[in-house]
């Protein structure tokens, strides 16, 4: 039984230990508000998560909404959260589709 208590708790230990070793802001894209947005996601996550996505300013929202309501995200004051989102807006926007056939994956070959 013990082993089954570890095994459940081991996610939580390691998501609360991650520390972003490998990356740092200046290998995204540069922009106001790069710094605050990097270090408020890496609190819990890797960036290039981030940098994966492509959302617009209100999914972006919805996602700060989720981390703060599913994964204890401390809630961002609006003048931060407002840095936050314009960055995230600006430098992740959504993708557009490829011109035919919609969006490829760039992995499937």
């Amino acid at each position: 039984m013990a082993v089954a208590v570890l095994l459940w708790m081991t996610p939580a230990i390691a998501q609360t230990a991650f520390t972003p070793r490998d990356e740092s802001p200046e290998e995204f894209a540069a922009g106001p508000g790069r710094d605050e947005t990097f270090y408020a996601c890496t609190a819990c996550h890797g960036f290039k998560l981030i940098a994966q996505q492509g959302l617009t300013r209100a999914q972006w929202d919805d996602s700060i909404n989720l981390m703060i309501r599913r994964h204890n995200m401390p809630a961002l004051d609006d003048k931060d959260r407002a840095v936050v989102l314009g960055y995230l807006e600006a430098a992740y926007p959504p993708r557009t589709p490829a011109a035919r056939g919609g969006w490829q994956n760039p992995f499937a070959k």
